[in-house]
């Protein structure tokens, strides 16, 4: 847990130091200085720009293709993270029983209850703090693209469709398309959870983020939204591929269906038994 806890401290600081370096509003060009305008910035920007010609020039194409490739980058991450999540939710009523045979709050229970709960969780192979770090891997991405489109002068003027990339959408269809794709994801997620007591959070959550999209997007560049749509999107055909709500309920199900058979057998061997005895 210690160790968890050092790299989610680790990976806060570095995002951290990522936000607050991002604040330059100079623009970025080939002659940029220091590691975050010279290297991410700058060869966001270049890979914008050479992606773009693949499609006629066209920056809106090439964001939503470098959008997808980074997708495809860290896919590999959101799968573990995924794994991860699921591993923790079929843990619930387990930890649950752990915060029953505890319920002091004294500093000795809370050391023995965390104790126990670390000994559950290698047990399981799950690692508590894994759902943060597509997160944190993310956020500098979105940071990044929101810089190169604002201190590229090309990006920020180009067109795409009905919007300049650098202005708002004039028709909010980026905005609402964002928070339909992000409400599509968060709803397929929590159709996953089992019933833990902690829908109604989750529930809040589900139709929470969707408006703070919609509402940011309606105050960004068309580019930033277009982003969003995008990212959010393949969130969903990833969901549905690697977590599908409908295949992990069917299985749970299948689970407690065989679960209950094998109770159900137990008590006729049982009464079976205590009639032989008794012959």
């Amino acid at each position: 847990m210690k160790e968890g806890k050092k790299a989610l401290a680790l990976f806060g600081a570095l995002s951290l130091v990522l936000v607050l370096s991002a604040c330059s509003t100079d623009p970025v060009n080939s002659q940029s200085t220091g590691f975050w305008d010279h290297y991410i910035i700058w060869n966001f920007v270049r890979a914008i720009k050479a992606l773009s010609n693949l499609f006629g020039g066209s920056y809106g194409w090439g964001i939503i293709i470098f959008t997808i490739i980074v997708r495809i980058i860290i896919l590999p991450l959101m799968f573990y993270q995924i794994k991860s999540s699921r591993k923790t939710m079929d843990l619930q009523p387990q930890l649950k029983e752990l915060q029953a045979k505890y319920p002091d709050r004294d500093q000795d229970s809370m050391r023995a209850m965390q104790e126990e709960q670390k000994k559950l969780y290698a047990e399981a192979g799950v690692n508590p703090v894994a759902g943060c770090l597509p997160l944190l891997v993310q956020m500098p991405v979105l940071l990044a693209l929101y810089q190169a489109i604002f201190r590229s002068q090309e990006l920020k003027t180009g067109t795409f469709m009905w919007m300049q990339l650098g202005d708002k959408d004039p028709y909010f269809i980026l905005p609402v398309l964002a928070a339909i794709f992000t409400f599509a994801t968060s709803k397929l997620s929590m159709m996953s959870q089992p019933d833990t007591g902690q829908k109604g959070m989750t529930a809040a959550m589900t139709y929470g983020m969707p408006l703070m999209i919609f509402i940011t997007a309606l105050n960004v560049p068309a580019a930033l939204s277009l982003y969003w749509v995008i990212t959010n999107a393949f969130s969903v055909g990833q969901t549905l591929l690697i977590n599908n709500p409908f295949k992990i309920n069917r299985e749970r199900a299948e689970k407690e269906q065989a679960k209950k058979d094998r109770e159900r057998d137990l008590k006729k061997a049982k009464k079976r038994a205590l009639r032989n005895r008794k012959k």
